[in-house]
C-alpha cells in the first residue's frame, strides 16, 4: 500500500483525525494528507514539532532507554500522536481534541510495521 493510502486509512478510519504525515526528523516529509474539513495547517505544524522530536529521539538515545515508539502532545485544539516509524522516519496523526485517542494510538502502531518496511 502507498503512502498517500495508509494516510487516507488512518484519516478516514478515525473520527476527529485532522491529517497525517510520514517525516524524517529532519522536518522532511515524505507524504502529508489533510482532511478537507480542517483549517488546521498540519504539514506546517509536523514540520516545527520535528526539531522537538529530533531532540526527544537523542535524548532517549543518551539515556539508552531503547528506541523511540510514542509521543503525544496534547493541546486545548488539537492531539498530535507520533509514532517513530525508523532512525530516521515517524508517523504523525493529528485528532481534534475530542477525537478517538485510543483508536489512533492503535492504528498507528498497526501501521509502523510496514512503514518501516517500504522506507528501506
Amino acid at each position: 500500500m502507498g503512502f498517500k493510502k495508509i494516510l487516507q486509512a488512518l484519516v478516514e478510519d478515525n473520527i476527529g483525525a485532522m491529517g497525517g504525515v510520514i517525516m524524517g526528523y529532519d522536518g522532511i516529509a515524505i507524504e502529508e494528507l489533510s482532511a478537507a474539513s480542517t483549517e488546521l495547517d498540519v504539514p506546517t505544524m509536523a514540520v516545527e514539532y520535528a526539531s522537538v522530536l529530533k531532540e526527544i529521539k537523542r535524548t532517549v538515545g543518551v539515556l539508552k532507554t531503547g528506541e523511540l515508539q510514542e509521543v503525544s502532545i496534547i493541546a486545548d485544539n488539537c492531539i498530535v500522536l507520533v509514532r517513530g516509524v525508523s532512525d530516521e522516519f515517524f508517523i504523525a496523526l493529528v485528532l481534534a481534541a475530542d477525537g478517538n485517542f485510543g483508536k489512533a494510538r492503535y492504528l498507528l502502531k498497526r501501521e509502523a510495521p510496514g512503514l518501516r518496511e517500504s522506507l528501506q
